[in-house]
């Protein structure tokens, strides 16, 4: 769980664009973001197993 203040640093648009950063927005986590859904890895399998995403299911073969 990032801090408070570092989320909030990476709401503001940024002087430069190469300082944007991408960030979860469930746990502000910045590393394996999925841009497509706006989360991180362990976000998104969370949701995805508890079946709150939308066309997303475990897959088996």
């Amino acid at each position: 769980m990032a801090k408070k203040s570092v989320i909030a640093r990476a709401n503001k648009t940024p002087k430069f664009s190469t300082k944007a950063v991408n960030r979860c927005f469930k746990c502000g986590r910045k590393r394996g973001y999925m841009r497509q859904f706006d989360l991180c890895r362990i976000c998104f399998r969370e949701l995805a197993n508890e079946g709150k995403i939308p066309g997303i299911r475990k897959s088996s073969w």
